[in-house]
C-alpha cells in the first residue's frame, strides 16, 4: 500500500490542478480526489501508466459533476464566482508558466462555465495540460476527430467572451486601487476605470454582495468606496497571488473576509471580481494558515 500511496500523492498536486479547472471549485475538487483515491487504491495493481490512469478517472469524476453542479448554479443567490485558491501553493498544481497561470485565472475559470463539459474537459486537457488528441481523446472515449472538433468550439466560444489581450502587471494598478476605494476616493477610483468597467460580487445569499453585476465607471466607483470602506471592513489587508495573478485578501479580526481581483485593459481596470461568501473562502484560508502568510499590506 505504500508504493500505492506514493505514486498517488506525487500525482496529485497535478490531479487537483485538472480537477479545480474542469470544476472552478477548490472544495469539489478535493472530493473528486478523494474519490479517485479510493479507486485507486482498488486498481494501483493492475495500472501499467499510473498517470494516465488517473487524469481519466479524475476527468471522468469531473464530467460527472459538471451538469449537476450547473443546475445548482442557475439557482445561486447573485453572481457566481469560482473558488479562489493560492496558487504560490505547490499542492494547488501547475502555475509555473504563464500559460499555466492564464489557464487558472478567475476570468478564464468564469467563462469556461459557457462551455459544454466535453468541451470544457478538452480544452483544459490540451491548453493547460499539453496533452495530445490521441490523449485527449482516450480520456474522454471519443475519437480524436471529436476531440479536435470539440477544441475547436472551445477556442471559438471563449474568444467571443473573451478577446485576447497582451498580460498585464496589475500589481502596481491593483494598489492604487484599493487604496482609493478603502480612503472612499470615488474620484480617485473613476480615473482608474475603464468607461464599461464592470463589477462581479459574489456573497451567495450568505454576506452583503451585489445581487447583479454593477456596470460602469461611476456605478462601480461608487459601489467600490462603499463596500470597502474602512467603516464597513474594519479590517486590513495583503496582497497574494491567487489564481496565477495579483489579489487583495481582506482580512476582519484576522479571518479572510474577501478576495479583490481586477483585470486590466489598456491601463484601466476593465473588471472587478470580488469573492465574500464565506464557503468560498475556506479553501484558500487553509492555504494561508499553512504559508509563511500572505505578502504584504497594501500601501
Amino acid at each position: 500500500m505504500t508504493g500505492t500511496t506514493d505514486v498517488f500523492l506525487a500525482e496529485r498536486p497535478r490531479l487537483f490542478g485538472l480537477a479545480y479547472r474542469l470544476l472552478g471549485s477548490a472544495h469539489d475538487a478535493e472530493d473528486v480526489l478523494q474519490d479517485a483515491w479510493l479507486r485507486w487504491a482498488d486498481h494501483a495493481a493492475g495500472v501499467d501508466t499510473p498517470a494516465a490512469w488517473l487524469t481519466t478517472v479524475v476527468t471522468r469524476l469531473c464530467l460527472d459533476r459538471l451538469d449537476s453542479a450547473r443546475v445548482r448554479r442557475e439557482t445561486y443567490v447573485g453572481p457566481w464566482l469560482p473558488e479562489p485558491i493560492l496558487t504560490t501553493d505547490p499542492a494547488a498544481g501547475p502555475a509555473a508558466t504563464v500559460e499555466e497561470r492564464e489557464s487558472v485565472s478567475l476570468a478564464l475559470l468564469t467563462t469556461l462555465e459557457r462551455l459544454t463539459p466535453p468541451e470544457r474537459a478538452v480544452y483544459v486537457l490540451r491548453e493547460a495540460f499539453g496533452h495530445s488528441h490521441a490523449e485527449v481523446a482516450a480520456v474522454l472515449d471519443v475519437s480524436e476527430v471529436a476531440s479536435r472538433q470539440l477544441h475547436t468550439r472551445a477556442r471559438r466560444h471563449l474568444a467571443a467572451e473573451r478577446p485576447a489581450a497582451a498580460p498585464v502587471d496589475v500589481g502596481p494598478l491593483l494598489h492604487r486601487f484599493v487604496a482609493a476605494a478603502r480612503d472612499g476616493d470615488v474620484a480617485g477610483l473613476e480615473a482608474l476605470l475603464a468607461d464599461d468597467a464592470t463589477l462581479w460580487s459574489d456573497g451567495g445569499g450568505k454576506v452583503s454582495a451585489a445581487r447583479r453585476p454593477v456596470h460602469g465607471r461611476d456605478a462601480v466607483a461608487r459601489f467600490l468606496a462603499g463596500i470597502l470602506a474602512p467603516a464597513r471592513w474594519r479590517g486590513h489587508g495583503a496582497v497574494a497571488e491567487v489564481n496565477g495573478a495579483p489579489a487583495v485578501l481582506g482580512f476582519v479580526d484576522d479571518e479572510l473576509a474577501g478576495v479583490v481581483t481586477v483585470d486590466v485593459e489598456d491601463g484601466a481596470v476593465r473588471t472587478v471580481r470580488i469573492v465574500r461568501n464565506p464557503d468560498k473562502l475556506a479553501f484558500l484560508a487553509g492555504q494561508l494558515s499553512r504559508s509563511p502568510g500572505p505578502s504584504r499590506r497594501p500601501s
